[in-house]
């Protein structure tokens, strides 16, 4: 499967998001990841629909929304109407996870579900078929710039196998204390979509994403 960086603005520099963002679909960057907390299924609150809207013109990159919110059904079609092309939400967060799938579904964007580090993979089983991409979390989402949780490793390498053994054409992503120093491992475990924030975008973000890009290409 083709390997894919997905740039995380919460480490952005909101003073110059724009050019932020530029410079990273300029490195190679075809992703952008909006971190969506909302201060009760996360302890952080983020931002929402407006930022995405107000920044969907400024790059020709596929959106990638994680909606780090309880009940994130109640927001898909702002989020798919301010400009997401996927949708990701949290299996512990819904009530009915099957309802919020299938309204992610009806506004024609892709589908994702994420799991957070203490969640057993297993639990994902009855979901494969019905996603596009699986999220696992490599820290415990509600902050940036944690550091990435080793045990991590052996949940990507389980779900990769998983994945394998159904044929299913599904992505497996990332998020959480990514580097370069670690996204090989990443990559060899069975994850080919990386989330990286504080690593993009602390310093040069064009330079900094052509060195992933590098990286990720190696393992195509």
């Amino acid at each position: 499967m083709q390997n894919i960086l997905a740039p995380s603005i919460l480490a952005a520099d909101f003073t110059c998001l724009g050019e932020q963002i530029k410079e990273t679909e300029r490195g190679g960057a075809t992703y952008l990841h909006f971190d969506v907390m909302d201060g009760a299924f996360v302890p952080s609150i983020s931002f929402g629909m407006p930022v995405l809207q107000s920044i969907r013109k400024a790059s020709d990159q596929f959106y990638d929304v994680h909606l780090m919110i309880q009940e994130p059904i109640r927001y898909i079609k702002e989020f798919a109407e301010a400009g997401a092309d996927s949708i990701t939400i949290h299996l512990e967060a819904c009530e009915d996870v099957g309802a919020t799938l299938h309204k992610i579904r009806e506004h024609k964007v892709q589908a994702g579900i994420s799991i957070c580090p203490d969640t057993p993979v297993d639990a994902l089983e009855p979901w494969l078929d019905k996603v596009d991409m699986i999220l696992i979390m490599t820290v415990h989402p509600g902050f940036g710039g944690q550091k990435f949780i080793e045990a991590s490793l052996e949940r990507i390498r389980s779900l990769r196998q998983q994945i394998n053994e159904r044929e299913l054409p599904l992505n497996i992503q990332v998020d959480g204390g990514i580097y370069p120093t670690n996204a090989e491992a990443v990559l060899e475990a069975g994850a080919n979509v990386l989330v990286a924030g504080s690593a993009i975008f602390k310093g040069s973000p064009f330079e900094n994403t052509r060195a992933f890009m590098e990286i990720l290409k190696a393992y195509e």
